[in-house]
């Protein structure tokens, strides 16, 4: 078994849905930041069966927007002195912009490329989204 050992002080993003790591690590630009970053692929978990991790040295802040909306399971954990002093589950974004993208071709943010694609949170429990602009319904499961 793989031993993924702790940092010293940062932040680990945890229970990511296996292999929506590397999109999470991408949609955080974590590849052009100076910080110490580990990407952790397929990492076995009782509650997922299989899960990403995404660790990262002296990091206090991030944009946790969009990390609920890729991956619903998703924690945070705010490490300090290699001890976890605080969790963070991340919810659904009441409104998104320029993350999803309408599926309704006659939608103006398909004939008008500067047309920010904007989306308002319809259910949390069912993870939908209306496009602001036409009414398309956007379900995550689908994303």
């Amino acid at each position: 078994m793989l031993e993924i050992t702790s940092i010293k002080n940062g932040l680990v993003i945890d229970h990511i849905e296996a292999g929506m790591g590397i999109k999470i690590f991408n949609y955080l630009g974590l590849d052009k930041s100076d910080y110490s970053v580990a990407l952790i692929i397929n990492a076995e978990s009782k509650k997922l069966g299989k899960k990403d991790i995404i660790k990262i040295e002296n990091c206090k802040e991030l944009d946790y927007t969009i990390l609920g909306l890729l991956s619903p399971c998703i924690t945070i954990d705010e490490v300090k002195n290699e001890k976890i002093i605080g969790k963070i589950k991340p919810t659904l974004p009441n409104k998104v912009t320029n993350i999803l993208k309408c599926k309704n071709p006659r939608c103006i943010t398909e004939t008008e490329k500067y047309v920010p694609h904007s989306f308002v949170l319809v259910s949390k429990e069912k993870g939908t989204y209306r496009c602001e602009y036409c009414d398309e319904i956007t379900k995550l499961s689908e994303v």
